[in-house]
């Protein structure tokens, strides 16, 4: 606790006087001379000769709340400081028409995005953006601790917000734009895709560079079953069909990627697998970070005008009761 005026409290000195004041008038009572007093010596003292001190006493203790209250007593402002976990965290996800195979349930796009909203909400501490990429790249979410706000974005991402294809590259190098300039000591982007780079300005390699010279860790997650899959075709009708098709992924540049930035690449083969890895990249992304919180000065005289309204009361009580005197 502290005090907003605390020069009040010198009137506390106050009291000095008051008690030796109050010292010398019991002393300097009126007296009735009488020839002997053997027969009062037997009269048992009565406990008011001792309780009409608290009348006193309580006066005092009334002006004493009185002065800490022209005081303003306070809860007092700090600052905790508390060390937790955080970093700066980048998922990039491809929304190309190949994530619509239906390898994973329902389609690996949905898979995905589930996900990455369950990864979103676990990590509390975490400054966290989205770039979403198909044959161009586009920053979703900027860097943000808003949980709701990513979470609901992430499951509003839509097929055709973007032109189709696969550029890798422009992803990650989008990615790299948001996340450089982080306070975190620890960065790192997450890279969903599910094919090879095919469109975009950007060369994968070029991008995972880049990253590298900012201290940027690229974990790459490549996304599709092994052998076969159903892909999403359009037939002759305008109508989407779902073809088997070969699944071919880029793993080579994935694993470059990832080796270059000091990160680690996965292979997603269904969604158990997809959250496993995500849940590893949980674990392996963890930076301790200290935290400041502030807390609110509020004034807190209240308790002391109730006890100085109580003692009033109670003086009143005792003045007009057990301690009534005779004029």
């Amino acid at each position: 606790m502290q005090f907003a005026h605390p020069e009040y409290l010198w009137l506390f000195i106050l009291y000095i006087p008051f008690i030796a004041w109050y010292i010398l008038k019991q002393r300097n009572h009126a007296t009735l001379n009488v020839s002997s007093i053997q027969p009062y010596m037997k009269i048992p003292h009565s406990y008011k000769e001792y309780l009409i001190h608290v009348l006193y006493i309580t006066r005092l203790l009334i002006i004493g709340c009185i002065i800490i209250i022209l005081a303003r007593p306070q809860t007092k402002d700090s600052w905790r400081t508390s060390s937790t976990e955080g970093t700066d965290i980048i998922i990039a996800l491809d929304i190309s028409s190949s994530m619509l195979a239906r390898d994973f349930k329902p389609d690996r796009f949905e898979a995905a995005k589930s996900v990455a909203a369950k990864f979103v909400a676990g990590r509390t501490t975490d400054n966290i953006g989205v770039v979403i990429f198909a044959g161009e790249s586009f920053t979703a979410v900027p860097m943000t601790t808003d949980r709701s706000l990513l979470a609901n974005y992430i499951k509003d991402i839509k097929m055709e917000m973007l032109e189709d294809g696969t550029a890798i590259g422009d992803g990650l190098a989008t990615s790299i734009n948001r996340i450089k300039d982080g306070k975190a000591k620890s960065k790192s982007i997450i890279l969903l895709t599910d094919g090879s780079n095919n469109t975009g300005n950007v060369a994968p390699i070029t991008a995972a560079e880049i990253a590298k010279k900012y201290g940027i860790k690229v974990y790459t997650i490549g996304v599709g079953k092994n052998g076969m899959a159903p892909f999403p075709q359009q037939n002759m009708f305008g109508r989407i069909e779902y073809v088997n098709m070969p699944v071919v992924i880029d793993e080579s540049t994935l694993q470059n990627i990832a080796s270059i930035t000091g990160g680690k690449y996965f292979r997603a083969t269904g969604n158990n697998v997809l959250s496993e890895i995500f849940d590893e990249i949980d674990k392996l992304e963890k930076t301790e970070m200290d935290i400041k919180n502030f807390s609110h000065t509020e004034d807190n005289y209240m308790m002391w005008a109730w006890i100085a309204l109580c003692l009033f009361l109670l003086e009143i009580l005792l003045k007009n009761t057990i301690l009534r005197t005779i004029p």
